[in-house]
């Protein structure tokens, strides 16, 4: 697994960050084009001097497992800014603030894909660009994959932090028009009463909006609490779900 940095520049959100890019190890061997993962939070990827408290999400571990069952992806890591709160919330929350979540997918969207679609053998449809994250990262993955235009087929929702704006979340998905593509969403069995209610009644609503077993995959991870090390464990199975062929 080779790692190449680059640093962006967002126009929508006038400042300046850092994105990890994984190349499989196959990337040199020809001229094959990969899908594409993007994951919010990217320092915690697989550094541990620079992931949150030290822990990663074990991609050095994570992407040869999906390796063996026949998945290549490319994952972009795109590093958090201190404005991480505003940045990854669609809405506002009264004791927070937040709500730049639109600036922050038009960076994505406008700025950060074509850069990786321009320097990398990617492959740009829909079902191969996926997106992901966790916490917050979860809550503004959702939002993008239902957000129109999408260019994402697929979305990683870990643990999303539903209850940030006032759970306006969920009215969003249920106004949005459904999304052809596959989701998925997990929550930890010890992350709190209120986390897991919300995971519920997220999968409730994707469920009564056409999402099945083919499109919707949903995890209640038991005795997984809200941290690294088990959004770890459960990437490489999200992954498989939304990148095996159709």
């Amino acid at each position: 697994m080779e790692k190449r940095s680059l640093e962006l520049w967002s126009p929508q959100l006038r400042n300046r960050r850092y994105a990890d890019v994984y190349l499989p190890d196959s990337y040199g061997e020809g001229r094959r084009r990969y899908p594409v993962v993007y994951l919010q939070d990217g320092q915690n990827l697989s550094d541990p001097a620079i992931a949150f408290g030290g822990q990663t999400w074990h991609l050095d571990e994570g992407l040869p497992w999906l390796a063996a069952r026949g998945i290549e992806p490319i994952v972009v890591g795109i590093h958090n800014t201190p404005e991480r709160l505003a940045e990854y919330s669609p809405f506002p929350d009264g004791r927070h603030g937040g709500g730049d979540g639109d600036r922050y997918a038009r960076f994505l969207i406008d700025t950060v894909k074509p850069r990786i679609d321009s320097e990398f053998r990617t492959r740009k449809d829909r079902d191969s660009s996926i997106v992901g994250g966790s916490s917050m990262g979860g809550l503004i993955s959702v939002y993008l994959f239902f957000r129109r235009p999408s260019p994402f087929g697929g979305a990683i929702v870990m643990s999303p932090s539903i209850w940030f704006g006032g759970r306006q979340i969920l009215g969003f998905v249920e106004r949005a028009r459904t999304t052809r593509g596959r989701i998925y969403l997990d929550v930890g069995t010890a992350e709190g009463a209120s986390t897991l209610r919300n995971g519920r009644a997220l999968r409730r609503l994707l469920r009564a909006k056409g999402y099945q077993r083919d499109t919707l995959r949903y995890v209640e991870a038991e005795g997984h609490q809200h941290r690294e090390a088990d959004w770890a464990w459960r990437l490489p199975q999200a992954l498989e779900f939304l990148l095996r062929e159709r």
